[in-house]
């Protein structure tokens, strides 16, 4: 695994493909997926397994309480988003 720490995340994004409303504050690229955001471990395991046609999946923002993120859980969505960027809420936590 590489890290590297960028100052401009939204080039990189773009870079990527991540539309601008998947944006958040981490982005990762696991075995051809972008994964953006506070995304649930389950949520990766499933699309690694499912290989669905999809660029990635999101957390958009930083909500309260998504994997890794202190406060009261507010509710927050699962993303997919594509070559089209096209953006599909895929689950609802």
């Amino acid at each position: 695994m590489q890290e590297r720490n960028v100052d401009d995340l939204a080039s990189v994004e773009a870079q990527y493909g991540v539309p601008r409303a998947a944006q958040a504050c981490h982005t990762a690229v696991v075995d051809g997926y972008v994964v953006v955001g506070h995304v649930p471990a389950d949520a990766i395991r499933r699309m690694l397994k499912d290989r669905p046609d999809i660029v990635g999946i999101s957390v958009p923002g930083m909500p309260s309480g998504s994997p890794g993120m202190d406060g009261p859980k507010e509710p927050f969505n699962i993303v997919s988003f594509d070559k089209a960027g096209k953006i599909t809420v895929i689950e609802k936590r």
